[in-house]
């Protein structure tokens, strides 16, 4: 399992029907390895958001092979595939989606609430992933008393609370400040250095550049496949040939 890709597209397309058809995503080939930090960005409408669902098996690919974990998941049922997605993969979304009602921990432990865990080790799991994003001391506060990025966090333990293959986070600096953006992208890359494979989808290039590798996604094509260090600078989204 070590040496399997966390993904591999090959081929992968998805195709609206109509009337007209409309096609969102074209022949994307690429596999992202186990431990690596990969940044997705293209301006909007560019397929950022369908690769999203595709890579999170909330949509069907119409056309070609998606491999997680080494797993095919064409031929998998609704019910396989959503229990595929609670074991092996994380969210991390703009908007936190944060329960205000429910205190932090009750938060991150009602992503366990399907799974076959006691309610006491839920709420142990959950204070654990709390932890480990440095909200230790927040456990018992709702997340109307939380600042923007301590939401943020609740929603990365949230994310990590089943110890997921793979985190995959939709913009996820887009509702914060510079400084507080700067500390979530810390975050994200101490946990990628403890080994979690994430994909970060955005339109912002310093968000980018944390990366190790930046895929660049226009009009529904995977246009480029580069070392994050040539995003910091550039004045707009890159326009590298695919390799």
């Amino acid at each position: 399992m070590t040496d399997t890709p966390v993904i591999r597209f090959d081929g992968v397309g998805l195709t609206y029907p109509g009337p007209p058809p409309v096609t969102a995503l074209r022949d994307c080939r690429m596999t992202v390895e186990r431990g690596e930090f990969v940044a997705v960005v293209g301006p909007s409408g560019s397929g950022k958001s369908t690769f999203l669902n595709l890579a999170g098996l909330l949509d069907r690919p119409t056309t070609g092979t998606y491999e997680l974990d080494g797993i095919d998941v064409r031929s998998l049922s609704e019910t396989e595939r959503t229990a595929l997605r609670g074991r092996r993969l994380g969210f991390v979304f703009q908007a936190f989606h944060l329960l205000p009602y429910r205190t932090a921990l009750e938060n991150v432990a009602l992503a366990q609430l399907y799974s076959r865990v006691s309610a006491a080790d839920r709420r142990k799991a959950a204070a654990e992933a709390l932890r480990r994003v440095g909200l230790g001391h927040r456990m018992h506060a709702l997340p109307t008393t939380l600042s923007g990025g301590e939401r943020q966090r609740v929603a990365i333990a949230r994310a990590l609370v089943n110890r997921p293959s793979l985190l995959l986070c939709d913009e996820p600096t887009g509702s914060l400040d510079t400084s507080t953006a700067g500390t979530v992208m810390d975050l994200l890359a101490e946990l990628n250095s403890a080994g979690l494979t994430i994909v970060v989808i955005t339109h912002d290039l310093h968000v980018a550049g944390r990366a190790d590798r930046i895929l660049a996604i226009r009009d529904g094509r995977l246009s480029a496949d580069r070392p994050s260090g040539q995003a910091a600078s550039a004045p707009q989204e890159p326009h590298a040939h695919a390799g």
